[in-house]
C-alpha cells in the first residue's frame, strides 16, 4: 500500500499537469492516511482553486491554518478565495497575518492593496476618513476644547457607538456555514453564543468595555442541535448546520435576496423535464417493456431462428415432466433427437439419430 507522501508526489506530478481534479483526488487520499498533515491541506486548497471551487479551498486553507498556524502559504490561499468569494475582511485578516510571517513575499502586498481597493467601495461616504482618524484626538482634549466642539464631538461619538468593535466573515459549505468574528485574546467564559432556528446571537464581554453583540437573523434556516463554536486565541469560530443544502448569497436575511433567488428557483424548476431528461415528456417504462416483450413474442422468424422461437416456447410452456424429457432427450442425443414424452425416453438411453438422406458419424478426438 503506497503511503501518503509518495501519493502526495503523485498529486504535485498531476497538479504540474494541469489535471487538477485528478489532483484533488489524490491529496484526499493522502490526507485519508495522514489527516494531521498542514501541507496536504493546503496544497489541496491551492488544486480547488485552479477548479474554482472556491469554498472548498478556503475551508482546506482553514484547516491548515488549524494545524499549523505559522504556514505562510496556507494564508495566502485561505485570503485568495476569500477575496473571490467577497469576503474580503476574512481575506484581509488571513493576508496580513501570512504577510507577518512572510515579509518578503510581494503577492502579499499585491492581494492585500486590492483587497483594501475592495473594502474601501463599501466604506460609509457619511463620515470622512479625516473625522474618523481624529477621534482618538478628540477625546483626548481639554475640557475647554471639548466645549469649543460639542457639536462636531457630540456627532462622532454617535457615528462610533454603533459601529462593532470587531470585524466578522463567513464562507459556506454545502451543509454549513463558517462564521469567524475576528477577537484576540478574548477567554472563552466572555463568550456567549446561541443558536435559533433562524437567529444567530453572539455576546463578548469584556471588564470595563461595553459589550459586542452580534445577533443577525440568517439568511437561511439552521438546525440548533447541531451548531457549534470554538473560542480560538484570534478569533471564535462559529460553524452553522443548515437546514437545508441550499446556497446562501449572503449571511444575513433580505428580503430582496430571498424573493429573487426563489424566482430564480422556481423558473428552473419549469425549465426542468420531465424523467428521463433527455426526452420531451414523461415515459411509461413498464408500459413500454411490456410492450416490447409483446412484440418480440409475435415476431415471426426463418430458417434456424423460427425454429429455435418454437422450441423456447415449447419449452416455456411446458411441466416438469416435458421439460425433463426435452433436457434428456437432447443431450444424450448430441442435439439429434427431441423428445417431450418422458415416459418413453426416461427410462433407457436416447440414441444419436441422423436425419433422412444424411448418415451419422463419430468424430475421434
Amino acid at each position: 500500500m503506497a503511503s501518503s507522501l509518495e501519493i502526495a508526489k503523485k498529486a504535485k506530478e498531476a497538479f504540474v499537469d494541469d489535471s487538477f481534479k485528478l489532483a484533488v483526488d489524490l491529496f484526499s487520499e493522502a490526507i485519508d492516511l495522514s489527516p494531521n498533515d498542514a501541507n496536504l491541506f493546503a496544497d489541496r486548497a491551492q488544486a480547488h482553486l485552479k477548479l474554482n471551487n472556491l469554498t472548498e479551498a478556503a475551508a482546506d486553507a482553514s484547516k491548515a491554518i488549524e494545524i499549523d498556524p505559522s504556514m505562510a502559504k496556507a494564508y495566502l490561499r485561505k485570503g485568495t478565495a476569500c477575496m473571490k468569494l467577497g469576503e474580503y475582511l476574512t481575506a484581509k485578516e488571513a493576508l496580513e497575518i501570512g504577510a507577518s510571517l512572510a515579509q518578503n513575499d510581494s503577492r502579499f502586498t499585491k492581494l492585500l492593496k486590492e483587497c483594501d481597493q475592495h473594502l474601501a467601495d463599501f466604506q460609509p461616504s457619511t463620515v470622512p476618513a479625516s473625522a474618523a482618524s481624529k477621534l482618538s484626538d478628540t477625546t483626548a482634549g481639554t475640557l475647554e476644547e471639548s466645549k469649543k466642539g460639542c457639536g462636531m464631538s457630540q456627532q462622532i461619538s454617535t457615528i462610533t457607538s454603533v459601529r462593532p468593535k470587531y470585524s466578522h466573515g463567513y464562507y459556506q459549505k454545502p451543509e454549513e456555514v463558517v462564521v469567524t468574528i475576528y477577537a484576540k485574546g478574548i477567554p472563552a467564559n466572555n463568550v456567549v453564543v446561541e443558536f435559533g432556528e433562524q437567529i444567530l446571537s453572539v455576546t463578548i464581554g469584556i471588564h470595563d468595555e461595553d459589550a459586542y453583540y452580534f445577533q443577525p437573523r440568517l439568511f437561511g434556516k439552521i438546525i440548533p442541535d447541531k451548531c457549534r463554536y470554538e473560542v480560538l486565541s484570534t478569533k471564535v469560530e462559529i460553524r452553522l448546520a443548515k437546514a437545508e443544502i441550499i446556497n446562501w448569497p449572503s449571511l444575513e436575511y433580505s428580503k430582496e435576496i430571498a424573493v429573487t433567488q426563489k424566482v430564480n428557483v422556481l423558473s428552473v424548476e419549469c425549465q426542468r423535464p420531465a424523467y428521463p431528461s433527455s426526452m420531451p415528456r414523461k415515459r411509461d417504462w413498464d408500459k413500454l417493456e411490456a410492450q416490447v416483450k409483446q412484440e418480440e413474442k409475435e415476431e415471426k422468424l426463418d430458417g434456424d431462428a423460427g425454429v429455435n422461437r418454437m422450441f423456447q416456447d415449447i419449452y416455456l410452456n411446458a411441466d416438469e415432466d416435458m421439460r425433463r424429457a426435452m433436457s434428456k432427450s437432447f443431450m444424450e442425443s448430441n442435439g439429434t433427437v427431441l423428445s417431450t414424452d418422458w415416459t418413453d425416453v426416461g427410462s433407457k438411453k436416447v440414441e444419436a439419430t441422423a436425419p433422412d438422406g444424411m448418415e451419422l458419424k463419430k468424430w475421434e478426438y
